[in-house]
């Protein structure tokens, strides 16, 4: 019956609209891109996922549904491929990103056109490209296949203004003459200095990442669509500009991506280790809003001091908490961190560290009373649609806008740092002043107060009829209309 079943399987998704996706390989690229996957092929597309094999090796580790192989996913499917980027293990031109992007886009100009034409020849030709920042050419590729395009920002629509006024030089930033310029766009609050995304600063130490973000904006126009992983009643206004700018290429805002519920999805995860779900028990024997969570991202890694300071502050303030320490990335020449002499011994039961969070769980937990976090994107919308409060503490990017944002506009954060602008160790008075304030006393109850009506919006948006409900399936239909032609015209690859 398995193999009656696996070749019905393999006859449907011959049948279905086939879609390919092209990801950066880092997890804050690959996780909304992924979750846009699953989501098209709930809706009974075929979607084919990719990113280079150097990537992929640690999602087939924590993941055995990451193969070549159909994966149902609700009434369609998903398969992933993975491009050899034709350098050693140890390569350390992965890590300089202005030798690498041009290294990856040489080798994926023919990878891409070759394995269209493989597809095809397997019955199953590709009809629509997707990609998102940092491998624009992926954009030029279908374009010069005549195929149509669109392009998944995963930051915020504010991060996209800033981004594209600062590419086309419309209003002032930041320059080795005047570092310390505040930046007026509109909608947005005045940024100061330090508050727009670090990369496009002049004192940035990697510039490279600036010129890496930047490269979407050269050909964003010949895109169908613009998607973002955001809502509507989030950045009401914003969007509304975007969308004039860019006339005529629609924007849709259809996030939250992570939150859409779909048949299948939790097979198929872009977590490259194994969570630990342990934590979640942990939580179960907390009272609802007595447990601060922490967690910094996959990217961002602490000095040593600072996160002697911050067990510090978390022992003076007397709160519960759990707090994700990560290893240090094999390629980072760094020993893992280690915690105050005592420390564990001390919090007792109040405290547990783990390695590698469930995150979507643990916000959702009802023991959570607020998230100190980096601010990334995908971070960010974890925490609004899950109505958990706060702790700003970017480093880089845009985590120091999401901060300002999360903080000022949308009033459910204290900033406890400023990111790598401040040039200091955050010291423990000030973490256990911030721990107080967000979990105790009149600005907690504010921000507690903020969040859920943030979460009520972003369940309203993907609710069916929701704003980011709308706009997925009027992207739907124009994928479905604009593949027809393609396919009508022999133009599939």
């Amino acid at each position: 019956m398995a193999s009656q079943n696996g070749h019905q399987n393999g006859h449907k998704h011959h049948q279905l609209i086939h879609v390919l996706m092209v990801s950066f390989p880092g997890q804050g690229h690959v996780n909304p891109l992924l979750r846009l996957g699953k989501r098209m092929a709930s809706e009974g597309l075929l979607v084919t996922f990719v990113t280079t094999e150097d990537f992929g090796v640690g999602l087939r580790k924590a993941n055995d549904s990451i193969s070549a192989e159909p994966v149902p996913m609700g009434d369609g499917f998903i398969r992933f491929e993975f491009i050899d980027d034709e350098l050693p293990d140890d390569e350390p031109m992965r890590r300089d990103l202005d030798r690498y992007l041009p290294h990856l886009e040489s080798v994926g100009r023919r990878w891409v056109p070759d394995t269209l034409t493989r597809m095809a020849g397997e019955g199953r030709p590709v009809s629509c490209l997707i990609n998102n920042s940092f491998i624009p050419w992926v954009t030029d590729v279908a374009e010069e296949l005549g195929l149509p395009c669109a392009v998944l920002w995963p930051q915020s629509c504010a991060s996209f203004m800033i981004h594209y006024y600062f590419y086309h030089k419309l209003v002032k930033f930041p320059t080795e003459n005047a570092l310390d310029v505040d930046t007026e766009i509109p909608t947005l609050p005045l940024l100061k200095w330090d508050e727009i995304p670090t990369f496009l600063h002049p004192a940035t130490p990697y510039p490279f990442l600036g010129r890496a973000v930047l490269g979407q904006f050269k050909n964003i126009n010949k895109a169908f669509c613009i998607l973002m992983d955001t809502y509507y009643e989030l950045e009401d206004e914003s969007i509304d500009f975007t969308m004039k700018l860019l006339s005529p290429t629609p924007v849709r805002p259809i996030g939250p991506l992570y939150k859409k519920a779909v048949v299948g999805s939790d097979r198929v995860r872009a977590d490259s280790f194994r969570a630990d779900t342990e934590c979640l028990k942990w939580l179960d024997g907390r009272p609802d809003g007595s447990v601060v969570y922490i967690s910094f991202g996959t990217v961002v890694y602490l000095k040593q001091e600072q996160v002697d300071e911050l067990a510090a502050g978390l022992e003076a303030a007397g709160v519960s908490f759990l707090w994700v320490i990560k290893p240090p990335h094999p390629d980072m020449s760094t020993v893992h961190h280690t915690l105050p002499e005592g420390f564990l011994d001390r919090v007792g039961d109040k405290g547990k560290i783990i390695s590698f969070s469930p995150q979507e769980k643990v916000l959702a937990h009802p023991a959570v009373a607020c998230f100190m976090t980096h601010c990334g994107w995908n971070s960010s919308m974890e925490a609004i649609t899950s109505g958990v409060p706060l702790i700003a503490f970017p480093q880089w990017g845009d985590q120091v806008t999401d901060a300002k944002f999360l903080c000022d506009v949308f009033g459910m954060g204290a900033q406890l740092c400023r990111g790598e602008q401040d040039k200091r160790i955050i010291t423990r008075e000030e973490v256990e002043n911030c721990l107080r304030e967000a979990t105790f006393g009149p600005k907690a109850t504010e921000m507690k107060k903020n969040a859920l009506k943030w979460k009520t919006g972003a369940l309203k948006a993907i609710a069916d009829g929701g704003s980011s409900d709308l706009n997925f399936r009027s992207y739907m239909d124009e994928i479905r209309k604009r593949s027809e032609t393609v396919l009508a015209n022999g133009n599939g690859h």
